[in-house]
């Protein structure tokens, strides 16, 4: 066994021992739906903020987004715009206003959300359909875990996926939102320190006598390879070879903001006055982290094109710049990057099926028959089965390693986006409350329009379709909100009247 690999078992050991215990204690407090899916509604700004951020980039930060720096070059950098930028105004658009709402609903995710400020079930099962398309995300994460078992530890690519998808069913198998947001915690100050960490090592690597000049040296190998890299906008790259393309980007992340496993950070929050330091909590960690794109950049000015593959370019630079010890510790932080994603992946999922489909619409339309206690036990024992099914699912998505684990991830992300942004942005913003049926519609002609557009070929661009995908949903509610008028159900009324307190 060579020091890298020595160092990584040993720091991979001490790592996942931290997070079984945190993840054991916290089982210890999961009695209900609601602690499994929110945490009982009862966390602080700052743990909230730093799970916010971990959930937020997930691996994709650490080896799909570097992968994307090393094949496209200084173009990529737009992504550092996107996810400081879009994200937070996403939050900040909608995250208060839901909180308000939600103080009457109650609602434990963005499906039980919808469907109960609609009044429609249809709403709620079929946006917990939707969360589906979220195994594409958790297998990008897969993915990475898979690629760092086998560069850093010599397994086969199918041996490290089997290995990161056992772990991550059991971990969340037992501890829910309470292992997934202190844990979460623990994983987002890891991933700060390690971007901010490859970012100064790359002047130090290439030093010049001054930062400038550093940089002007490292776009000078650039160039040198490929003139495209020092490019604003890359004809090469996938989601950055244009304005509108980039516009795409931004739009998609600000829409990403109110995915479903963040959306379950907001509910969980104690305090809506607490908002703002949550926010400020994410960006500070965040921007700190997407740092780590500098190090697809480094690993092309020092490598070249000579890396395994584009998701491996970080950590080929880092077996080039760093010591086995360093290796093996960003190998330990980018498997815990893996994991405070999906585990956040599998609580908002696991969910759907437990709250949102199993309480919500069987036992409250008693087509299932029981005791309230009994269907509360029923429900927790369906939030904690369905997720090594979902495991499974996502395991065999990338069977065979993608070119981009990042296009795996965006498959999900925007396809969820374009089926419940329009519904979730007129709850928030419309003067009056739209029907069920317009939201309805929303729904699934801004998800049939994604799934033209991008897997029609129409737009090859995950990020671009998407985003282009979204707003037709929002345009087809909008419309259709003063044309499709019915009467609200008395059942409804207090829903209306928290509505009006805008």
């Amino acid at each position: 066994m060579n020091q890298v690999a020595l160092y990584t078992w040993i720091g991979f050991a001490v790592f996942l021992a931290a997070m079984f215990a945190l993840g054991f204690i916290s089982m210890k407090k999961t009695k209900s739906v609601s602690d499994f899916a929110i945490g009982g509604g009862n966390l602080g700004p700052y743990v909230l903020g730093l799970s916010f951020a971990a959930t937020y980039l997930s691996a994709a930060t650490f080896l799909g987004y570097p992968g994307w720096s090393h094949d496209w070059g200084l173009s990529n950098l737009w992504l550092f715009l996107a996810i400081i930028g879009g994200g937070p105004i996403g939050v900040l658009m909608v995250a208060k206003k839901v909180r308000k709402l939600n103080n009457g609903q109650k609602s434990l995710s963005l499906p039980d959300w919808l469907g109960d400020f609609y009044n429609s079930d249809l709403l709620r099962v079929g946006a917990g359909l939707i969360l589906l398309f979220n195994i594409f995300y958790i297998a990008a994460q897969f993915v990475a875990g898979a690629r760092i078992f086998e560069y850093l530890l010599g397994m086969s690519y199918q041996g490290g996926l089997i290995f990161i998808a056992v772990i991550v069913v059991l971990y969340v198998f037992g501890g829910g939102a309470f292992a997934d947001i202190y844990t979460d915690a623990v994983q987002a100050v890891m991933m700060a320190a390690a971007g901010v960490f490859i970012f100064i090592s790359g002047i130090v690597v290439f030093w010049k006598g001054s930062i400038s000049t550093t940089f002007t040296s490292i776009s000078g190998k650039l160039a040198g390879q490929d003139a495209n890299l020092i490019q604003a906008f890359n004809p090469d790259s996938a989601h950055f070879s244009s304005l509108s393309l980039v516009t795409g980007a931004i739009v998609i992340q600000w829409a990403f903001a109110s995915a479903p496993h963040l959306f379950n950070k907001v509910l969980g929050l104690k305090s809506e006055k607490d908002l703002g330091k949550m926010i400020l909590t994410y960006v500070i960690t965040a921007s700190l982290s997407v740092l780590v794109l500098f190090g697809g950049i480094y690993s092309r000015a020092a490598l070249g094109d000579n890396v395994a593959a584009p998701d491996l370019a970080l950590m080929e630079y880092a077996v080039y710049a760093f010591p086995a010890v360093i290796v093996a510790l960003l190998g330990v932080v980018i498997l815990a990057a893996a994991m405070s994603t999906t585990d956040g992946l599998f609580v908002s999922i696991s969910t759907v099926f437990a709250n949102d489909i199993f309480l919500k619409v069987l036992v409250k339309r008693r087509i299932v028959k029981v005791s309230d206690s009994k269907a509360e036990k029923i429900a927790l024992q369906i939030s904690r089965l369905s997720v090594p099914v979902i495991g499974l699912l996502a395991y065999l998505i990338v069977l065979k390693p993608p070119a981009y684990m990042g296009d795996i991830m965006w498959i999900g992300i925007s396809g969820i986006a374009a089926g419940t942004m329009g519904p979730i942005l007129h709850a928030v913003y419309g003067r009056r409350k739209a029907s069920a049926r317009a939201a309805e519609l929303s729904m699934v002609i801004g998800l049939l329009s994604y799934l033209i557009l991008y897997f029609g070929g129409i737009v090859p661009s995950t990020m671009a379709a998407g985003a282009v995908s979204t707003f037709i949903g929002i345009a087809v509610i909008t419309v259709l909100a003063p044309i499709l008028k019915e009467k609200q159900p008395q059942t409804s009324q207090s829903l209306e009247k928290l509505y009006n307190l805008k």
